[in-house]
């Protein structure tokens, strides 16, 4: 259990110095607005709405500077393959880019929630304020603009007792580009449900780009200079605490106190984010100069379970197991790019693919090779990105887990163990995989066969029988199937699969498996991978930290799961 902890330590280290960096700006923002003297006249007018406004910015500014860097892959993968402090514990924490993204992303949300709710407050009592003849000090700021002939005299937005606030909102350059920074990020946050990113990927894909729009808008949201405060040259002259109770005689030829002079609050937002903009643009540079390398399509094959196999060559592809591609294909989509894990071993002289149709743009591809032969559409690659499969080779036991195409990250593995097998690599480090694949239709095991065939007569003949451990699960299944199977369950090979291992019906019992697993490696680091669903990443990674030894010397699990 020592790694496990360690690991979920850092997670929550991690975690809580984002958290403590947000408390950290608003609280320091909240201060400076609420106490500072520079804004004395301006609580006058808003109060301490004024404070959460500008504290809740202050963490909007550095919470959208951080929302690019999670995404920026080819940094990840440079993180990942290169850097030499990145070791197994640490590295793991950038398997949570995505996470940390949502992260960043509900942060966002409730800061701008604060910052609306704080300013729809503001813009409330600067009307006010201004449609007041009470005399007071608050009323007497909100008129400065008309007593005085110079520009910065204002402090009030609203210039007019007829001036309504939907007016300031819709024609200021901070209400409009709030607005409309509003909408995107609304857009952005609902196209990003899980519902949606699944059954309307192209939904989630179009309006998830409206971040170019927010981006913009929030860089230039402050250039209107709507909050203001007294400047420094006017607190010299006239100071709020000597002159602010004597309002009334501002300007006076016996008064020592002259009305303050205002400046706008400086634009600060484009800071903030210049930086990670800028080098997302060039991530970008760099992805679409590679995509517009040419792709050769040497081979497309049509599994069963509407399954595309696409083959192909590209020149300076390089690849390591389990990495993955983004792929375009113009007749279809110019702007939609689609993940998919990378089915060749590194030492194939192509690179493939198996693509399951889960929605338009896939059936919309698998109708176009169906249709169409040489020459074959054209296509678009972006990659390889790293992902957590790649470590799979650093340990000694390793356990794989794929739920129906889940499984295509551990194709490549399991591709490359037989290659190292016929060249006969002793730099191998793992002893023993364990490879299960829980499916809901048979017709999804046929494209997987011949590799586990060939892997069987390879560990046959190298006597290494016990190197691979592997099961089938079926889970869609009626009696017709099973009676079928216990018929024949006495033959060699199975009824389903063709192959030595028989397919078991219904899911696995994971608390048998792990505890068998740990029994018989008692001392060993076994690295656990999944590309399955959220619900079974759950109970594997549960799994883990319940049969990791609290020794460190004994059986460790560690809980790896693929991100896309």
């Amino acid at each position: 259990m020592g790694n496990w902890v360690i690991n979920q330590w850092l997670s929550v280290l991690i975690l809580a110095i984002w958290l403590g960096l947000n408390v950290f700006l608003f609280v320091q923002a909240f201060l400076s607005y609420e106490k500072g003297i520079k804004y004395f006249y301006t609580r006058e007018i808003l109060g301490s709405a004024l404070a959460w406004a500008r504290a809740s910015a202050r963490c909007l500014n550095f919470n959208s500077m951080l929302i690019l860097i999670p995404v920026c892959r080819n940094l990840l993968s440079f993180l990942r393959g290169t850097c030499s402090f990145c070791r197994r514990t640490p590295r793991k924490q950038l398997d949570h880019n995505l996470t940390f993204h949502k992260l960043v992303g509900y942060m966002i949300c409730l800061h701008t929630a604060i910052h609306i709710i704080a300013h729809l407050f503001n813009l409330e009592r600067y009307s006010r304020s201004r449609q007041a003849t009470d005399g007071s000090l608050a009323s007497v700021l909100s008129s400065l603009s008309h007593q005085e002939k110079e520009g910065n005299s204002w402090l009030n937005p609203i210039q007019s007792p007829n001036m309504t606030v939907e007016y300031v909102t819709f024609t200021s350059i901070a209400g409009l580009t709030g607005v409309i920074i509003t909408i995107a990020l609304v857009l952005m946050v609902t196209s990003a449900m899980e519902f949606i990113r699944r059954s309307y990927f192209e939904v989630f894909w179009y309006t998830h780009h409206l971040f170019v729009i927010y981006l913009i808008g929030l860089g230039i949201h402050g250039i209107g200079g709507i909050v203001r405060g007294q400047t420094e040259e006017s607190m010299e002259e006239s100071h709020p605490h000597r002159c602010a109770e004597s309002f009334e005689k501002w300007d006076d030829h016996d008064s020592h106190c002259k009305s303050p002079q205002f400046e706008g609050h400086p634009a600060e937002s484009w800071k903030w984010i210049l930086a990670p903009v800028v080098f997302y643009i060039f991530e970008r540079i760099l992805r679409i100069y590679r995509s517009q390398q040419k792709v050769e399509i040497i081979k497309v094959v049509m599994h069963p379970s509407k399954v595309l196999e696409l083959q192909m060559n590209k020149s300076g592809f390089s690849m390591e197991v389990g990495q993955y591609i983004f792929v375009n294909c113009p007749s279809i989509s110019y702007l939609e790019w689609h993940p998919f894990t990378l089915t060749s071993a590194p030492e194939e002289d192509f690179f493939s693919i198996h693509i399951r149709a889960v929605g338009d743009w896939t059936e919309n591809l698998i109708r176009a090779f169906e249709q169409q032969h040489s020459p074959f559409p054209r296509i678009k690659v972006d990659g390889p990105f790293g992902t957590v499969s790649e470590d799979v080779f650093q340990y000694e036991v390793a356990m794989l887990v794929g739920a129906g195409i889940g499984v295509t990250p551990f194709a490549s593995i399991l591709k490359s163990i037989w290659y190292k097998f016929r060249r006969a690599d002793h730099n191998l480090k793992t002893q023993t995989i364990y490879f299960y694949w829980i499916c809901r239709e048979t017709g999804a095991f046929a494209w997987f066969n011949d590799l586990l065939a060939s892997l069987e007569q390879e560990m046959e003949e190298l006597g290494k029988v016990g190197f691979l451990n592997y099961r089938l699960f079926l889970t869609g299944w009626n009696s017709n199937i099973a009676g079928h199977a216990a018929l024949n369950f006495d033959k060699a090979t199975d009824i389903l699969t063709g192959l030595k291992q028989k397919t078991f019906f219904g899911r696995p019992m994971w608390d048998n498996e792990f505890s068998r697993i740990a029994t018989t490696h008692p001392k060993s680091v076994v690295g656990v991978f999944l590309c399955g669903p959220q619900t079974l990443a759950k109970s594997l990674c549960k799994r883990c930290h319940q049969y990791s030894s609290v020794d460190p010397r004994k059986v460790q699990f560690y809980f790896n799961k693929e991100n896309f």
